[in-house]
């Protein structure tokens, strides 16, 4: 049994003991019980100045719309200079009389001053009258208006289907280029 003398000393350490406990949980968490809250700073890495959702990028020639490229999440470097893409839809608009070309992909880089975007993680090119185009990465440059890969290369269109290594693509002419020899396969129905 403790001796009624030692019984108001423990008392009143017990109770320095949990105000000092609640003290800490408070400072530590907030006073709502949540975690501290990071700046925005703590939570972007350190090559990274801004992060957004859901960002548009277009260029424009002449008043009219040539390309639009929507990402899911972008994040800026300290420079300003490389915009970092991911869930990338890319849509150029209708050429003289060439349809529409879509592009999508897992993520990307756009240079800006370049007017250079690099496509990386299941690419998939696809024009308006169906013509098809798989592959790893691709690199759109706007002063040529054209698609290029060293990539291998998966065409299909119809009841056609080709592979080939690497590939340049003219989005006002569409006409695609191979750099290797082409495995041809006619599917059938």
């Amino acid at each position: 049994m403790v001796m009624p003398v030692y019984i108001k000393p423990l008392l009143a350490l017990l109770v320095i003991a949990a105000i000092a406990g609640i003290t800490v949980a408070v400072l530590r968490h907030g006073p709502d019980g949540s975690a501290p809250v990071r700046s925005a700073s703590q939570q972007l890495p350190h090559n990274i100045d801004v992060a957004l959702k859901k960002a548009r990028f277009s260029e424009i020639q002449g008043g009219l719309l040539v390309w639009e490229l929507i990402a899911e999440r972008v994040d800026y470097d300290k420079s300003g200079e490389t915009a970092y893409l991911s869930e990338i839809r890319m849509e150029f608009q209708r050429s003289g009389s060439h349809g529409a070309i879509t592009v999508t992909a897992d993520r990307g880089e756009y240079l800006t001053s370049a007017k250079t975007v690099r496509l990386n993680g299941h690419v998939h090119v696809v024009t308006e009258d169906g013509a098809s185009f798989k592959t790893g990465s691709i690199v759109y440059t706007a002063v040529n208006a054209q698609f290029s890969t060293p990539d291998p290369v998966v065409f299909q269109q119809q009841r056609i289907q080709l592979t080939a290594v690497g590939m340049d693509l003219s989005v006002k002419t569409q006409r695609a280029r191979f750099y290797s020899s082409v495995d041809a396969i006619v599917i059938q129905n």
